[in-house]
C-alpha cells in the first residue's frame, strides 16, 4: 500500500474543523543561530499537544460501525496514546492504550483523562505489538498503529500541507523521525507539491536507525534507545513508511542529547515556545549543524510539546542532561 497526495488531502477535509491549523513560527534569534531563515511549524499546539492527533483522528473516522461498536487499542510512550484517546471520544469510540510504565506522567494523565483505559509496560523488556496483537485477538478490537498506516501517514502529511501553504519557497524541509510516519506524510507532500525541496529526517544519534536504514537501502531493527526525546524510542521504521522515505527523503541527520536540549531552551528564552525533547529534534539538527542550510529558507516541524513543567525545568538546569524517561 501507497500513500499519495490525494490521500493527504482527503485527510485534511475530514480533519477541517476539528484538528488545529497550527502556525507558522518564526524569531530573528533562530534564523542567526542557524544562518538560515527558519520557519517552524508549531504542532506543539495542536490538539492533545502534538502532531499525532491528526493521524489518528484521521485513522479512526475512517472505521466501520462495527469496527467502532468494539473499541480500538494502540500502543504508544504518549503522544499517539493521547491523540487516539482523544479522538476516540471526539467520535464515540472507547480506547485502550498499552503505554510504557516509565512514560510521562504527563502523558498518562492526559490520556487517562480523555477517557481511555491505560495498560502499563515494561518498554525494554515486553513487546508493545505483541501485548496489542493479543488484545485484538481476544476483545476484537481495531488496532489504530502509531506510525505504520496509510490513514495515519496521510494524516501527518496534513502538517507539510499546510506549511508549504503558508510559507513560499523553502529549500529543505526538516521533520522528526521516530517510526517514520510524520516525516512520510511530509515527504509524499514534499513529493508531489514541491519536488526542489531536500527534505531531511532528525533522529538522536544514540538511536541511528532510521540514517541506517537509508543508507543501507533496508529496515534496520535494534534495541529501544535511551534518549530525553520519549517520542523517538522506536525500535525501527515501519514497513510503510520505510518504502516511502527510502524514495522520498534525502537524508537523515543525527542529533545529540545536548542539542536536543538546547534547542528547547533557545524556543523558550528567545520565542518563549515550550517543546518536548522530541519535538526539538529537527530543530537541534539545524542549529547544531547536522544539516547545511546556510543561507536557505528551512521548513522545521516542532513535532510536540508535551512535557510537564518539572521534567522541563530539569532539562533547562542540567539536573536531567542524557537519561531518557
Amino acid at each position: 500500500m501507497t500513500v499519495t497526495l490525494a490521500d493527504v488531502e482527503d485527510a485534511a477535509v475530514r480533519l477541517d474543523g476539528v484538528a488545529h491549523r497550527t502556525p507558522v513560527i518564526t524569531a530573528r534569534s533562530l534564523d542567526a543561530a542557524a544562518g538560515a531563515t527558519v520557519f517552524c511549524k508549531a504542532e506543539n499546539l495542536q490538539r492533545a499537544g502534538a502532531f499525532k492527533f491528526r493521524g489518528a483522528y484521521n485513522a479512526i473516522a475512517q472505521l466501520h460501525a462495527d469496527e467502532r461498536d468494539r473499541g480500538i487499542v494502540t500502543f504508544s510512550s504518549g503522544n499517539h496514546a493521547q491523540a487516539v484517546a482523544l479522538a476516540g471520544r471526539l467520535l464515540g469510540v472507547s480506547a485502550t492504550i498499552f503505554m510504557p510504565d516509565d512514560a510521562p506522567r504527563i502523558k498518562r494523565q492526559a490520556t487517562e483523562a480523555y477517557g481511555a483505559t491505560v495498560v502499563p509496560f515494561d518498554r525494554y523488556r515486553d513487546d508493545r505489538a505483541a501485548l496489542a496483537a493479543a488484545f485484538v485477538t481476544e476483545r476484537g478490537a481495531t488496532l489504530i498503529p502509531p506510525f505504520d498506516d496509510p490513514r495515519i501517514i496521510a494524516g501527518q502529511g496534513t502538517a507539510a500541507l499546510e506549511l508549504f501553504a503558508d510559507v513560499d519557497d523553502l529549500d529543505v524541509l526538516v521533520v522528526p523521525i521516530g517510526g517514520g510516519g510524520l516525516i512520510s506524510g511530509c515527504a509524499t507532500v514534499a513529493a508531489a507539491r514541491r519536488p526542489a525541496v531536500r527534505v531531511v529526517g532528525a533522529e538522536p544519534a544514540v538511536r541511528g536507525l532510521a540514517a541506517r536504514s537509508l543508507r543501507e537501502r533496508r529496515r534496520v531493527e535494534g534495541p529501544v534507545p535511551r534518549t530525553v526525546a520519549d517520542g523517538l524510542q522506536t525500535t525501527a521504521l515501519g514497513e510503510h513508511t520505510f518504502a516511502i522515505i527510502a524514495e522520498t527523503v534525502d537524508a537523515v541527520a543525527q542529533v545529540s542529547e545536548e542539542a536536543m536540549v538546547a534547542a528547547m531552551r533557545l524556543l523558550f528564552e528567545r520565542a518563549k515556545v515550550v517543546v518536548e525533547p522530541s519535538g526539538a529534534c529537527a530543530l537541534a539538527a539545524v542549529l547544531d549543524g547536522r544539516i547545511d542550510v546556510a543561507g536557505k529558507r528551512v521548513g522545521v516541524v516542532l513535532s510536540g510539546g508535551n512535557v510537564d513543567a518539572n521534567r522541563f525545568a530539569a532539562l533547562m538546569t542540567g539536573s536531567e542532561t542524557t537519561e531518557g524517561q
